[in-house]
């Protein structure tokens, strides 16, 4: 019996369609990757399970008594209890046999207890240590700490009201829950954007001890290998499915792909032959059939699009970049007594591609803090070439504004590329980042959260610096902007210095790596190349 069950589900928002006749089923122990481009409805088919959205047509049905647990990267959970008190609240069952245990222990203990009653309280004892068994309620308390170690929280942030978190401890707090109160069908949309790569991997690990369901929103490809059995991609409001992994999943879609361009030449063939009947005769229709055919050849464009390696390299044939843009010497940094790093020393040089490793709280965006000049190191300098620009993606994301257009804002920096390289390779540029000719004349305050990361991503690529500062760049971007970002940032002739704990994306673009150990207090420096 199928847990979740969408039966023909349409849905519109206002004008605009979602979803279309999509069929989708959930069986027991699936592991379901939900893919597509921002805003093609994967939050939607969430929210259709979680009875949040109604469809305008269809069936939403989930088996009867399944416990569903739902994650969103937007968490709400908010409140003056610590994180410590929400999870301790979970086994209040839990408590409730600990402490009746420690009740039968002191009757059993007494030396008035008959032996009658003594019998009773034994035979009770058993029943409840085997409940204890069955619910794991042994070590919950170990569970804890396991889980909120793992997930980056401090003794600080564990005694801190969940109100007064920061948005990503508030997301890992609500993951923590999650994770503790065991649902049969979980629900996570971009688990893994506020975590580092060890609790990245943790997650991955105890996906394979988890014996429900779940549908996983997720950019993050090797986290998507490591953990889904089939992805579904949303696409043209329809529901496609591919069995196996992420990279099961490129190489069936390749294989689709070909199979609708050869059936499209197929169907051009037959048209071109129905045309020439047509034009033989009646004049008026020869014209109705060029139109047809102009139509099937835009279509066939837009199905294989030129490559943005040969876009972007024509961006960018006019950047002149320096060799050496920085020298970082004996750069240091603390707070209070935790020191992040201490006297570190590198170069940032044409054409290298950094990226910064580390755990959560390492020190890693401050590094690029103190190279921005938002925060000042206590001891070293960041020294920067003359005429050595950078532009920092985080900067740019935060000081969007809402009045603003795509255009205008895409166009906004004074070295902008956009304004130096041709109309038409902006342009194409424009359209493999998803930006159509409507989407150029929004108003950046429309935009959703994916889209704005599309829009200062754009800018930053297109901005003219000869150095892209970039934290965790692929947290918001869908998979096709992602691999957009990832090849303008291979053929790009500057220095890129990124933060990511997605190691697909990382693997990829890095030639050289910098990694803070696990004590934050230094850094080393590796060249992928010669590793």
């Amino acid at each position: 019996m199928s847990l979740i069950r969408l039966q023909d589900i349409s849905v519109r928002f206002d004008k605009t369609q979602i979803l279309r006749e999509a069929f989708f089923r959930l069986e027991p122990g699936d592991r379901v990757g939900l893919i597509g481009k921002n805003g093609s409805g994967k939050s939607t088919i969430l929210k259709l399970v979680l009875g949040q959205v109604a469809p305008d047509a269809g069936t939403v049905t989930l088996e009867l008594g399944t416990k569903v647990g739902y994650f969103s990267q937007f968490s709400e959970l908010n409140g003056e209890d610590t994180i410590a008190e929400v999870l301790d609240g979970l086994f209040v069952h839990i408590k409730e046999i600990e402490a009746e245990l420690a009740q039968i222990d002191a009757a059993i203990s007494s030396d008035s207890i008959s032996s009658k009653e003594l019998d009773r309280l034994i035979r009770r004892q058993a029943e409840l240590f085997d409940h204890m068994d069955r619910l794991d309620g042994w070590d919950y308390q170990r569970n804890i700490d396991t889980v909120l170690t793992t997930l980056g929280f401090d003794q600080a942030h564990r005694i801190c009201p969940i109100d007064k978190l920061s948005g990503g401890w508030r997301n890992r707090a609500a993951l923590a829950k999650i994770l503790l109160e065991g649902p049969d069908v979980l629900l996570l949309d971009e688990p893994t954007n506020f975590l580092d790569v060890a609790g990245v991997e943790w997650l991955e690990a105890w996906f394979r001890t988890f014996k429900g369901a779940a549908i996983v929103v997720s950019h993050d490809r090797k986290f998507l290998d490591a953990v889904v059995t089939r992805i579904i991609e949303v696409e043209n409001y329809h529901l496609h499915e591919y069995p196996g992994n992420f990279g099961e999943y490129v190489i069936a879609k390749q294989f689709r792909l070909k199979s609708l361009e050869s059936q499209f030449v197929h169907e051009s063939e037959l048209l071109a032959f129905e045309a020439e009947g047509i034009s033989d005769r009646r004049e008026a229709a020869k014209a109705a059939s060029k139109g047809l055919g102009n139509q099937l050849a835009k279509i066939k464009k837009a199905r294989a699009p030129r490559p943005v390696d040969q876009i972007i390299t024509g961006i960018y044939a006019g950047l002149h970049i320096r060799d050496v843009l920085c020298r970082v010497e004996g750069l240091t940094k603390a707070y209070g007594a935790k020191t992040l790093f201490s006297g570190l020393s590198f170069e940032i040089r044409r054409g290298n591609r950094i990226v910064v490793l580390g755990a959560n709280g390492s020190g890693k965006t401050t590094l690029l803090r103190v190279l921005t000049g938002e925060e000042q190191a206590d001891a070293g300098e960041a020294v920067w070439a003359k005429g050595a620009g950078l532009v920092s993606y985080n900067q740019v994301l935060a000081e969007l504004d809402d009045d603003d257009t795509v255009s205008h804002a895409v166009n906004a920096l004074p070295e902008s590329l956009a304004l130096t390289a041709t109309k038409k390779s902006v342009h194409r540029f424009l359209a493999m980042f998803q930006f159509s000719e409507a989407d150029l004349k929004q108003r950046i305050g429309n935009l959703s959260g994916g889209q704005r990361a599309r829009v200062a991503m754009a800018q930053c690529l297109l901005s003219g610096a000869s150095v892209l500062l970039l934290d965790e760049p692929t947290n918001h971007l869908d998979l096709s902007s992602t691999q957009v970002m990832e090849r303008a940032l291979l053929h790009f002739p500057g220095a890129v210095v990124a933060v990511s704990h997605d190691r697909f994306f990382t693997d990829k673009i890095a030639n050289r790596y910098l990694v803070f150990g696990a004590d934050g207090a230094e850094a080393g420096e590796i060249d992928v190349r010669a590793a």
